[in-house]
């Protein structure tokens, strides 16, 4: 093993603190690529510090991405690998006006967060934290999410990225680099980034506890229910209005909410998840994502949605009531089974950085479930980051740490060192 251990930590605190406060979340209804325009103000400082950095063929693509090229270190054939990381925010919490916090050798108490006292984040709740004692924990302040998914994997991609470039004794093939937008919307994989990348694998830098490589994911659809109502005026509308709020709240109130919603569920179990209602009595839209392992129950959480809105219609024949189910992706793991090594060259890497590798199957997907079946086999790798999402999200950096010494490590074990 010819990596040397430097301290990271400084490095990647600092990148991490300044792309947490550029708003960058994504928007799933406006149909544009990126789905938002500020996502481009994180993109351009990348390109900027990607060229600071001496990185080669640097593009920023048409549909928002950004692309680069660490050249290779050895003359040898050797399979060009991707690093990737995602740089929007979840729409589905405020992710304006970040202010990232950091908590210096966290003494195992609670982190009250001081925007709003009434979010605490507890290592009794949230047992990783109390493993993190000493090491320094980066939260927000209370009032928005933090955004370490993934700015997290794009600090962690553009140190290991920056070391590679400054030691060129490290033996590597080429690597390449990606940042996407749009991953938390489902929208992360353009059609043409496999081609683009030009990797014959890759690693999505999305992932959580350290030595966590994730090599199945869930399946993901996303449905659409639109009630359409007879609007009248509701002074004169006895016998005669049709509301379209009523009736959608019915078909969300029908589903199984005791045994398929994510609050109920854990483990191997998939859900319908009802996360946007909006619209008037004349006209009322739901957006669900439906998650299963398999794609049999997957298609069964489809089935019974349809059901419930046919069940619905019934009751009322003069709203008009339709079900759209879109494909968003599929489980890593279909192909991934049939091709392990990287999934175990992983595995190497993460024990030659002193930790112990596992593979929990993730509820949720990457950028990397939909690459994998578009032929780029890409395994998530762990960055560290917790309780995604939501004010109560945070991140050690020195998990971070271990994360870019198992990424300097891959790039090696590639090239057979």
């Amino acid at each position: 093993m010819t990596t040397p251990n430097p301290d990271f930590d400084a490095e990647l605190e600092d990148r991490l603190l300044r792309y947490t406060r550029i708003d960058t979340q994504s928007d799933e209804s406006t149909g544009t690529h990126p789905s938002t325009a500020k996502q481009l103000d994180l993109q351009r400082l990348l390109v900027q510090e990607l060229t600071e950095i001496g990185a080669a063929d640097i593009t920023l693509t048409d549909y928002g991405a950004v692309l680069a090229t660490i050249p290779a270190t050895v003359e040898h054939d050797v399979p060009t690998i991707a690093f990737l990381g995602h740089v929007d925010t979840s729409p589905g919490f405020n992710a304006t006006g970040v202010k990232p916090l950091v908590h210096r050798h966290y003494d195992g108490s609670d982190i009250v967060l001081p925007d709003d006292p009434s979010m605490v984040i507890s290592p009794q709740e949230f047992p990783y934290l109390a493993t993190k004692v000493g090491e320094d924990i980066v939260t927000a302040s209370g009032t928005t999410l933090l955004g370490a998914d993934d700015k997290a994997g794009v600090a962690i991609v553009m140190t290991m990225a920056k070391h590679l470039l400054a030691h060129p004794d490290i033996p590597h093939g080429k690597v390449r680099i990606a940042f996407t937008p749009d991953e938390e919307i489902g929208g992360g994989v353009h059609p043409n980034l496999p081609e683009d990348l030009g990797a014959a694998f890759a690693y999505t830098l999305d992932g959580g506890d350290a030595g966590e490589v994730v090599y199945e994911t869930f399946s993901g659809d996303r449905a659409e229910v639109t009630v359409t109502g007879v609007s009248i005026h509701p002074g004169d509308a006895k016998g005669q209005m049709v509301n379209a709020l009523h009736l959608i709240s019915k078909i969300v109130d029908t589903l199984p909410q005791v045994t398929r919603t994510p609050e109920t569920t854990e483990g191997r179990e998939g859900f319908i998840h009802a996360y946007q209602m909006k619209g008037t009595s004349a006209e009322a839209t739901a957006l669900f994502i439906l998650r299963d392992f398999e794609v049999d129950q997957l298609e069964a959480h489809g089935a019974l949605l349809r059901q419930v809105c046919e069940t619905i219609q019934a009751t009322e024949p003069r709203a008009t009531i339709t079900c759209t189910i879109t494909k968003s992706y599929r489980n890593m793991r279909y192909w991934l089974e049939s091709n392990m090594r990287p999934v175990e060259i992983a595995f190497q890497a993460t024990r030659d950085t002193g930790l112990e590798p596992f593979s929990p199957p993730i509820r949720g997907g990457t950028d990397g479930s939909r690459l994998t079946e578009l032929g780029v086999p890409t395994p998530n790798l762990f960055t560290g980051m917790q309780n995604l999402h939501g004010p109560l999200e945070w991140i050690s950096v020195q998990d971070m740490t271990r994360s870019t010494l198992t990424c300097l490590r891959l790039a090696e074990l590639w090239a057979g060192a």
